[in-house]
């Protein structure tokens, strides 16, 4: 086993997770990331957990979705959630493209069924990770050992370092109230973050980490943005997004490439057409687009939206939680002609931050 392996199941248990004796831990993965399930296995044997191990298919998925016309929800499933207090996910497949022909309409009736088990994890402790497989480096347009290394520089951060520099930003989200983004001659959007919660994410929840992410004020947003930088969804590739924004809600859209997709996500229930987080990417560690939503929305000089459920930790008791069963983040690149400005006052030019060199 590659060393990296027992590293990054470390990371997870001790760094993530917080792993402790007598836990129940759900422990979902593709075959392909076995390696990364067994010292997580080990490791829960040392500390007193009690793993149990889903393997995860998108090609049973694929089968399940295909052939089905009428979703449930999996009671079986949400029981075994329920009981679980950790819940670790890898992703990791042999294809990316897997479910590119499931009908996006089956796709949203399925995640609708689904949304009371994901509800359910969320409010548990999880932590969602990334094992580098041939699949996801041909996606990436890099070798297998370069996506390795990629992937594992990434996971082993100094995360107590990163913490500290994502503080200054976190602060400054808090006890601020207005956003505007603006990027390029497309990109004028405002919103409210009034009364929410900036959270830093250095590695725990999501590993690789490198984010400050909070909740717009549900009905807030206004004005456009475009989505340039493409995501995957459901095997299909989404590109060129450009979203219209009145009293909160999408209420025009486009896209230059699989824009059914876009729609049916948009269409998915009436929360899929609110924004559920603004997040800002940090880790400059992360230096290139792989089309992975894990590694791209932590990218520095980027910001990242995503249609779709708030995180409940980011709303405040005062604010509506925006829920549905979608939850799709999409990337601006701050990198060039772009400003973000909190309550009137810029506080990144061209990707670089007021409390960084060279602002």
């Amino acid at each position: 086993m590659d060393p990296r392996v027992r590293e990054h199941a470390e990371i997870i248990v001790d760094h993530s997770t917080g792993i402790e004796a007598g836990d129940d831990i759900v422990i979902q993965m593709p075959p392909e990331a076995e390696d990364l399930a067994v010292a997580l296995h080990e490791l829960c044997g040392d500390r007193g957990a009690n793993p149990v191990y889903l393997s995860h298919s998108e090609r049973a998925d694929r089968a399940f979705q295909r052939s089905s016309d009428d979703f449930e929800l999996p009671e079986h499933r949400l029981a075994l959630y329920e009981e679980t207090d950790v819940f670790v996910i890898a992703r990791g497949g042999k294809n990316v493209t897997e479910k590119s022909d499931v009908d996006p309409e089956t796709t949203a009736d399925y995640n609708r069924a689904m949304e009371p088990v994901k509800t359910e994890r969320l409010s548990k402790t999880w932590c969602l990770t990334q094992y580098p497989t041939s699949g996801h480096a041909q996606l990436a347009g890099m070798s297998t050992e370069a996506y390795e290394n990629f992937v594992w520089d990434a996971v082993s951060l100094d995360w107590d370092a990163q913490r500290e520099r994502q503080a200054n930003l976190e602060e400054i989200l808090d006890e601020g109230e207005q956003v505007r983004i603006q990027s390029g001659e497309e990109t004028d959007l405002t919103m409210s973050i009034a009364g929410n919660t900036a959270l830093n994410d250095y590695g725990e929840a999501n590993l690789p980490g490198g984010e400050v992410f909070t909740a717009p004020v549900r009905e807030s947003l206004e004005g456009t943005v475009h989505f340039d930088m493409p995501l995957y969804r459901y095997g299909r590739e989404i590109e060129d997004v450009r979203l219209r924004f009145e009293d909160g809600s999408v209420v025009s859209h486009s896209a230059g490439r699989n824009e059914d997709l876009l729609e049916s996500i948009l269409d998915t229930d009436e929360g899929s057409r609110y924004v559920g987080e603004l997040g800002i990417g940090m880790n400059r560690a992360i230096d290139r687009f792989t089309y992975n939503m894990l590694f791209d929305e932590k990218m520095g000089d980027t910001v990242h939206m995503a249609v779709g459920s708030a995180y409940p930790d980011t709303v405040g008791d005062g604010n509506e939680r925006n829920e549905s069963a979608e939850h799709v983040d999409m990337i601006v690149d701050m990198s060039e002609d772009s400003t973000i400005e909190v309550d009137g006052e810029t506080i990144q030019r061209d990707g670089t931050f007021v409390f960084e060199d060279g602002f």
